[in-house]
C-alpha cells in the first residue's frame, strides 16, 4: 500500500488557512460595506453610526470565530492573522516552514477576499475604499500606530491565556468574537482596528492605495511580539501553551508542537 503524500505534507493546513482568511476578509468586510457603503439601506434602518459600528464589529468578529469552529479552522487552527502565527512561532509552537506557509497563505487569502469583495459589491465597496484600514481624522500617526500595537498585543495575550488553560481553551472563539467586536466598536474611529496585516494588505492592494499602510504592516506584528512578552510576564513560570489552534478538535490532526489533548477535555 502506497503512503499517502498528504500524511507528510502540511499543504492542507495552508490551503485551509488561505480559505479561512479569504472568508474572514470577504464576509467581514461585506458587513462594512452593507453597514456604511453609499446607497446601502443600513444607514436608513440604523441612523446611529455608533450602533452601526457595533453591529459591524459583531459581524466582522463573528466571521473569524465561525471560521475557527468550521472544518477549515479545526484543521489549520484559524490563525488567519500573521501576528497570531508570529506569536505561536516565537513561542516555539510552530516549525519555521509552517510559520512561513501560514503567513503566505494568510496574505494570499487577504488578497483573494478583498478581490471578491470589490467584484461582488463594486461601487458600494469602492465607497468605503474596499474596506481599507485608514487612520481616523484628527489622530496623530503615532497614536494610530500605538493603538494598533496595544490592541493586537491584548488580543494575542488573551488568546495565549485561553489556549494555555484546559478550562478556557474551548471558549477561545467566543472570547475573540466578543473582544474583537468591542475593539472595532470602540477603536475603529482611531485606526480602523486592523490587528491583522493580511486583512489590511488585501484591500490596499485592490484599491491601489498605500497611504499610511506601513502602520498596518508593522504595528500588528509588533503587537503580537508584545502580547507574547506580556503572556510570559503575567503568567506563572512554565505555563505551557496547550494548543496552537483557536478551537482544538480531537479528530483533526495538528501541525503544532503542543502536547496531545485528550478528547474528553476538548469537546465543546
Amino acid at each position: 500500500m502506497k503512503p499517502d503524500p498528504l500524511q507528510h505534507s502540511h499543504a492542507p493546513e495552508y490551503v485551509a488557512e488561505f480559505l479561512g482568511t479569504a472568508c474572514m476578509v470577504f464576509f467581514g468586510l461585506s458587513a462594512v460595506v452593507f453597514d456604511f457603503g453609499e446607497g446601502m439601506p443600513m444607514s436608513r434602518w440604523v441612523p446611529d453610526s455608533s450602533l452601526r459600528l457595533l453591529i459591524t464589529g459583531l459581524l466582522f468578529a463573528g466571521t473569524g470565530s465561525l471560521v475557527a469552529i468550521s472544518p477549515l479552522g479545526r484543521l489549520s487552527g484559524a490563525h488567519i492573522n500573521p501576528s497570531v502565527s508570529l506569536a505561536f512561532w516565537l513561542n516555539g509552537k510552530m516549525h519555521f516552514h509552517d510559520f512561513i506557509g501560514y503567513v503566505v497563505a494568510q496574505m494570499l487569502g487577504g488578497m483573494a477576499g478583498a478581490a471578491m469583495l470589490a467584484g461582488v459589491w463594486k461601487k458600494h465597496a469602492a465607497s468605503v475604499h474596499n474596506g481599507m484600514t485608514l487612520p481616523g481624522a484628527g489622530w496623530a500617526l503615532w497614536q494610530v500606530f500605538s493603538a494598533e500595537v496595544l490592541l493586537t498585543a491584548l488580543l494575542v495575550l488573551l488568546i495565549f491565556i485561553f489556549v494555555s488553560s484546559r478550562r478556557l481553551m474551548r471558549w477561545t472563539p467566543l472570547m475573540t468574537w466578543i473582544v474583537v467586536a468591542m475593539m472595532v466598536w470602540l477603536e475603529a474611529p482611531v485606526s480602523g482596528t486592523s490587528l491583522n496585516t493580511a486583512r489590511s494588505f488585501g484591500p490596499a492592494l485592490v484599491s491601489g492605495s498605500w497611504h499610511n499602510q506601513w502602520i498596518y504592516a508593522i504595528a500588528p506584528p509588533l503587537g503580537g511580539i508584545v502580547g507574547l512578552a506580556l503572556f510570559r510576564l503575567v503568567t506563572k513560570e512554565g505555563r505551557e501553551v496547550l494548543t496552537g489552534k483557536l478551537f482544538q478538535a480531537p479528530n483533526y490532526r495538528s501541525v503544532f508542537k503542543c502536547p496531545p489533548q485528550p478528547a474528553t477535555e476538548t469537546k465543546s
